[in-house]
C-alpha cells in the first residue's frame, strides 16, 4: 500500500472530532463530510491495484474528495460550526492533495 495512505487514515481519525461537531450543526454538511473522507481512502485504496487509466482516476477521485472534505471543513468554519481551520491541518490536506495530484498524473 502507498504511504499516503495511512497519513490518509491519520487525517480521517484526527478531524473526526469537528466532523461530529458539524454533524450535529449541520446534518446535511456532515453527512456530505463523512461520505468524501471515507471516497478519499477508498479510492487510493482501489488505485494501488489497479492499473493505467482506472487507476489515473481512481488517484484523481480521491483527489477530488480530498479537495470536496477540505471545502466541507472550511464552510462549516465560514459558517461558525467550527472554528477556522489550523495551519498543520491545512498542511496535511495540501500534502495528501498533491501527493494525489503526482499519481493522478503518472
Amino acid at each position: 500500500m502507498l504511504e499516503i495512505y495511512p497519513f490518509i487514515l491519520e487525517t480521517i481519525s484526527l478531524i473526526q472530532p469537528l466532523a461530529g461537531r458539524i454533524c450535529r450543526e449541520d446534518p446535511d454538511l456532515g453527512r456530505q463530510l463523512r461520505r468524501a473522507q471515507s471516497s478519499i481512502a477508498l479510492n487510493v485504496a482501489e488505485a494501488s491495484y489497479s492499473r493505467g487509466r482506472n487507476q489515473a482516476a481512481r488517484f484523481h477521485s480521491a483527489m477530488g474528495s480530498a479537495r470536496e472534505t477540505l471545502a466541507c471543513l472550511e464552510v462549516a468554519a465560514a459558517l461558525g460550526h467550527v472554528a477556522p481551520l489550523d495551519e498543520a491541518l491545512l498542511r496535511r490536506f495540501n500534502r495528501i492533495i498533491g501527493t494525489l495530484h503526482r499519481l493522478a498524473i503518472k
